[in-house]
């Protein structure tokens, strides 16, 4: 084939694949497979996410709450942390472990999203084109149970079962009725967003919506991050401290 006879093969196929990548997108969604990372300093303003709306929490739940990040604070202040879940080895859960503390790695294979987290090495299924389970159906977990549907390039997922010993973001307290609904998108190839609504009769006045953003990280492999608490301890006073030397 002479050279000049490459050129009508070439435009031929460009134009091809060009016509079936909509149907793919179409079909599948976006790309949103690989390693990525808090992205909280966004170096184009255009891509940073909403701000958060107000979290209003019932008035039973909004004074233990207060209370609650008051004495946390204080303790802090005073270098004296207080236990939390972290210290005990237990993991975030959701939607704690999509804030990216460390990096978290999406996996998209046929019929599932994956997402498993650096931290604690936390591993969240995402059943896709499933219908959701009655609240109180599926085994009350650190994750729930989430199904999702794409729609165009937006992912939409539904999460229940997440069990209420699971603080939420920021440390809110929720019932057994919480629904988390998420939007994930692609602002722009290499950033995702995550819109996140709670939902929770129970606990809330109304839904509370905020999002996280994450930047992709080309090559990035995750670490192992085994939580051994072997190193601190709680004392009497629920502060953590630190083992020195036998003791």
């Amino acid at each position: 084939m002479r050279p000049n006879d490459i050129r009508p093969v070439f435009t031929a196929a460009l134009i091809t694949f060009s016509l079936a990548a909509p149907l793919l997108l179409q079909g599948q969604g976006s790309d949103i497979t690989g390693t990525w990372a808090a992205d909280r300093r966004p170096r184009d303003p255009k891509l940073a996410p909403p701000a958060p709306t107000p979290l209003l929490l019932r008035p039973q739940y909004d004074a233990p709450y207060k209370a609650r990040l008051a004495k946390e604070r204080a303790a802090e202040e005073r270098g004296e942390p207080l236990a939390n879940g972290s210290t005990a080895c237990v993991p975030y859960g959701m939607p704690q472990m999509m804030s990216a503390i460390y990096p978290l790695e999406i996996l998209q294979t046929k019929g599932q999203v994956t997402i498993i987290t650096e931290a604690f090495s936390e591993v969240r299924r995402i059943y896709l084109d499933e219908p959701q389970l009655k609240i109180g159906e599926p085994p009350p977990g650190y994750y729930g149970h989430s199904v999702g549907r794409w729609e165009n390039n937006i992912l939409m997922v539904d999460t229940i079962g997440v069990k209420p010993e699971v603080l939420g973001y920021r440390g809110m307290p929720h019932s057994d009725q919480m629904h988390i609904r998420e939007q994930f998108q692609l602002v722009a190839p290499d950033i995702l967003h995550d819109q996140i609504t709670v939902e929770d009769p129970v606990v809330l006045e109304k839904p509370w919506t905020f999002t996280f953003s994450y930047r992709r990280m080309p090559g990035y492999k995750l670490l192992e991050y085994v939580c051994e608490n072997n190193r601190e301890y709680v004392d009497e006073n629920g502060v953590v401290r630190l083992k020195l030397g036998d003791k």
